[in-house]
Formats: structure tokens, C-alpha cells, sequence
């Protein structure tokens, strides 16, 4: 059965402040998709949110970019924004950045992972889900399930998978992708991704038979909007076992908090914290940046899930790190390293501060 598995997300009101969500808002997203079910517009759906970010897993057979869903997505965060209004929570609608649904919810504010792939005989996905960072977060992961033997012992040892994966890198800058063959372009694809906010990891696919791995959302906030309007909050999906990697070198990446933009006001550098579900309210600084993972199985284009899967006591060392990690960075006020360096400062509202500098300046 060829099943299309949409990840949909828009922060559309902070509870309270930016850490967290009003259970209304998701009863609100429930209640939609709900209705879209039982008019067979999907098969099956899943909300859950990470911060102040809503989250709409959707499942259909209308393949990626369709109109129906991505309309159905948008018209979903326009309820939950009437809710978030009522309420008077904080940046309600903040990444809805136009008026009016155009056949296609990119360009739109929210984030999207869509992929499109004829279920397994035993189809398991991990979604994951980030707050206060971007999509250049998926960079180092991305690379370790996919291209580390390190990481991914399936690479060296199941024939499956011992050609190799391709990855398709997007200049967010220029809109243009370049496809690499992994092993053998490794060297040049690191020379690009390690760049994560102007070269990021859009897909992955298998070498032998062009089937989809992973897919990231890309959308970022800032360039959409031509100002600060907050961070991107990306969405992940990957499929594992049988060809793919095992669910367990999908998640070991995330074993290593490693340093993400975004944090306080989108403005900073802090460590990726991967905790369970009822742990991601970044609160302090609002952050650090925090990332959930959401096992399914999917059966017939059911979502049999959600398995919590970094609700497991061997993250808490990475957890434990994240806070050290936390308090080293933290002490370095606005100053670099933390604060992001001044070219990436110019899509924050920095630039509004310096204006009214420029005309002090003189020549020497």
C-alpha cells in the first residue's frame, strides 16, 4: 500500500511565554483532524506538540504537496489561533505569515516533512520534533544514521545497505539542491553541511533502489517572512529497519547534545536536549533547544503509536551533558560563541538596535 506520511507544524501560542502549549489548542487540532477522518480526507492522525510548537501528523494516500491536506493543515492552525486568541496566549498565529491559504501551505509560516513510500511488511518510523532551533539541527544526525559506520553499523555489516545512501543538500540561500552519493562523496558533502544554516539536509534515499529514507522540513522562518517573525522549530522523519537503519542507530545521534542555533530569541547557540514528551518545555532562556521522538508503526496507513523513545533512562547522561553544556555557554552572556556571530544576527532583530548606531560611526 503506497501510504504519504505529512508532518505539519506551526507555533500559533506560547503557554506561557514560548515553553509550552495550552492543552485546548491541541483538543482544538484534534477535533479538526478528526472531522477530516471521518470524511475520509486522511486515514489516520496524531497531535502532539514540543514547546509551543503544534505538531499535526497526518496519514493519506493523496500523495506530498496536495492541495486537500495541506489545506486542511492550514485551515487546522487558523482554529487553533482563534483558541490562542481567546486566551490571549503569547505570539498567537506568529508563524501563520499570510492571510490567506494559496494552494500550498510552503512559503505559508509552518514547517512541513512530508514523503511518500509503499508500506513494508513492517513499516517503522521515528518522527522527530524540535523547539527553539532549526533545520540545520538535522545536519550532524542526518550524517551519523546515514553516513557514519561509527554510528550506523549496518553500513559496514547488512548487505542492505552496504551501497550506500544519496543525499539531497539544499542552499537555503540560493534554492538549490545538490545530490551526494555517500561513501564516496562524503568529504565533499561535510565541506557543505557543516555550514548548517546555509546547507541543509532536505532528503536522504537509499542507493540501490531510490527508496525515501528520511525527510526534514526546510523552511525558515525568517527568509519566508524578510524579518525576525521567530525560530523554525523543525520536523524530522525516518524510516528504519529492514534496508534502513535499526531504530536504535536512528536514535544514538541524538545520545550527543550537540550545539544547534536558535535558543533565546532565536539568537544564540546552546546544546540540543533530547527528553520525553512531558519534558520538552524549554524554560530556561527558553531552552536549551529541546527534541522529542515519536516511534510509530505504521499498518495500512494506521499510525500505531506514538512509543515515546527518548523516554529511556540511557539519555540522561546526554541530558545531564546538555545542562553543563548549558551553563558553560550561558556564562558567556552576549558574547560569541553564544550569541549567534553578527552575519546570522541579521535575520534577529538585532539590526533594529544598530540602526540608530549608524550615523555615530566615523572615519578615522
Amino acid at each position: 500500500m503506497k501510504v504519504t506520511l505529512s508532518v505539519i507544524k506551526a507555533d500559533i501560542g506560547g503557554y506561557v511565554g514560548h515553553s509550552g502549549m495550552h492543552p485546548r489548542l491541541m483538543e482544538t487540532a484534534e477535533e479538526e483532524l478528526k472531522k477530516a477522518q471521518d470524511d475520509g480526507k486522511i486515514l489516520d492522525f496524531h497531535v502532539l506538540r514540543v514547546g509551543d510548537d503544534l505538531q499535526l501528523i497526518m496519514t493519506h494516500t493523496k500523495g506530498r504537496d496536495d492541495e486537500e491536506i495541506h489545506k486542511l493543515a492550514w485551515d487546522t492552525f487558523l482554529k487553533c489561533t482563534e483558541e490562542a486568541k481567546k486566551l490571549k496566549l503569547y505570539g498567537a498565529g506568529q508563524d501563520l505569515l499570510k492571510d490567506a491559504f494559496s494552494g500550498n501551505i510552503k512559503g505559508l509560516g509552518p514547517g512541513i516533512a512530508e514523503m511518500e513510500f509503499e508500506e513494508r511488511p513492517s513499516e517503522p518510523v521515528i518522527i522527530f520534533m524540535a523547539d527553539k532551533t532549526s533545520p540545520g539541527a538535522w545536519n550532524l544526525p542526518l550524517y551519523k544514521i546515514f553516513g557514519d559506520p561509527f554510528n550506523t553499523a549496518g553500513l559496514v555489516i547488512d548487505p542492505k545497505m552496504h551501497d550506500g545512501f544519496r543525499f539531497r543538500v539544499l542552499d537555503v540561500y540560493e534554492n538549490k539542491v545538490v545530490d551526494f552519493n555517500l561513501p564516496e562523496d562524503t568529504y565533499d558533502m561535510l565541506a557543505l553541511i557543516g555550514a548548517t544554516e546555509h546547507y541543509i539536509i532536505k532528503e536522504v534515499y537509499r542507493r540501490d533502489n531510490g527508496d525515501i529514507a528520511a525527510v526534514s522540513s526546510t523552511q525558515k522562518l525568517s527568509m519566508m517572512a524578510g524579518r525576525y517573525v521567530g525560530k523554525d522549530d523543525p520536523v524530522l522523519v525516518v524510516r528504519s529497519q529492514s534496508g534502513f537503519p535499526a531504530v536504535g542507530e536512528v536514535l544514538e545521534p541524538f545520545a550527543f547534545p550537540h550545539l544547534v542555533t536558535g535558543w533565546m530569541r532565536g539568537s544564540h547557540i546552546g546544546p540540543l536536549m533530547p527528553v520525553a514528551f512531558h519534558e520538552a518545555n524549554p524554560s530556561r532562556f527558553d531552552g536549551p533547544p529541546r527534541v522529542i521522538a515519536a516511534g510509530f508503526q505504521i499498518a495500512e496507513g494506521k499510525l500505531i503509536g506514538p512509543r515515546d523513545m527518548f523516554d529511556d533512562p540511557s539519555f540522561d547522561e546526554a541530558r545531564r551533558t546538555a545542562n553543563i553544556m548549558s551553563d558553560y555557554i550561558r556564562r558567556h552572556g552576549p558574547f560569541e560563541p553564544h550569541r549567534l556571530h553578527l552575519q546570522e544576527m541579521e535575520y534577529t532583530t538585532l539590526p533594529q538596535v544598530l540602526k540608530k548606531l549608524k550615523d555615530r560611526f566615523k572615519g578615522i
